[in-house]
Parts: structure tokens; C-alpha cells; sequence
């Protein structure tokens, strides 16, 4: 039997990382976000994953010290406010180490990427049955479109190539 569980935004978060200035990253976290997994007979290989993350929610995502890497320039979010990523693929190698094959749209650019997914199991709290995810990944931002210009290291920042993305997920039927 398949069984829809959807995302439990409160007991879920994203953060996205970006290396700038060549050690250091720029941080932050994701509220504000929509999901379900869909497992057979709660088999973690039968599972499918969609998420979509509404960029527009956190005003200190990504938010550095110099005002022209903030969000709202970087993913131009007002004209694309949505992110979204569903899986095509689920490959179980054991508990601790899965592969997440899917679509990701990032400013209606969409590419497949692969994500490192751990399955944390299901377990029930409160009469609630709860399964639980972590996914990680790096995504190369300019596959995306999500380039502005890098300084030098004369006074400004520069940024790295890749896009850290840390998903702790929880679901409930």
C-alpha cells in the first residue's frame, strides 16, 4: 500500500550555504516550505520526495555584511519566489546512505541533480506516526542563473561556485 506523507513545516528546516571570501560561508534558514514523501508499504526504496521552498519568507537567508549579496539579489526573488525539487529516483544503499535523484528548479531553470539522503525511520509521538530525512547536497549555483559579480579580494567579497543545501525534514500521515 503507498502512503502520502506530507511535510511538517514547524519540525522541518532548509539551510543554504554559500562559501564566500574563500573560508567562510554565508547561512541561512528556510521556514517557510511545502512537501510530502510517498512510500510503499513504508519502504524507503519506494519512496518519491517533492518539496517546494518559498524564498520569499526569510529576509535574513544568505544576508552578509555587504548589502549586494543579500537574497533578493541573488535569486532575484521577487520574480522567482519559488524553489522547488522532485525526485525521479530513490537508490538505497543502507540506512545511512541513500541517493535522491531529481529535478531542482531554481528561476524556472530546472536540472537534475543528485542528493545524499539519510532516512532517519518512522516512529510514532503523541499517536502520530512521524518518518524523518536528512538530504544534503552541493548544487552548482551557476546551472541556475545565480550569478552576480564576484570582487576580488582587494576589499569585497567573492563567492564560491557551489550552493550548500542542508534539508531536515519531517513528515506525518
Amino acid at each position: 500500500m503507498k502512503t502520502k506523507w506530507m511535510m511538517d513545516p514547524n519540525q522541518s528546516d532548509i539551510l543554504i550555504k554559500m562559501r564566500h571570501s574563500i573560508v567562510a560561508y554565508m547561512t541561512g534558514t528556510q521556514n517557510k516550505f511545502d512537501g510530502y514523501v510517498e512510500m510503499k508499504n513504508n519502504e524507503i526504496e519506494a519512496a518519491s520526495v517533492e518539496f517546494l521552498i518559498n524564498v520569499n519568507n526569510n529576509e535574513t537567508i544568505l544576508e552578509p555584511k555587504k548589502a549586494h549579496l543579500k537574497l533578493n539579489n541573488f535569486l532575484d526573488k521577487k520574480e522567482y519566489p519559488i524553489i522547488s525539487f522532485k525526485s525521479t529516483s530513490f537508490e538505497k544503499i543502507n540506512n545511512n546512505i541513500n541517493f535522491l535523484k531529481g529535478n531542482l528548479t531554481i528561476k524556472n531553470i530546472t536540472k537534475v541533480i543528485e542528493l545524499d539522503a539519510e532516512y532517519l525511520g518512522i516512529k510514532s509521538y503523541n499517536g502520530t506516526e512521524k518518518a524523518a530525512f536528512e538530504i544534503t547536497g552541493d548544487i552548482n549555483r551557476k546551472d541556475f542563473g545565480l550569478a552576480f559579480t564576484s570582487f576580488n579580494q582587494a576589499g569585497y567579497l567573492s563567492s564560491g561556485n557551489n550552493i550548500k543545501l542542508i534539508a531536515n525534514l519531517e513528515f506525518t500521515v
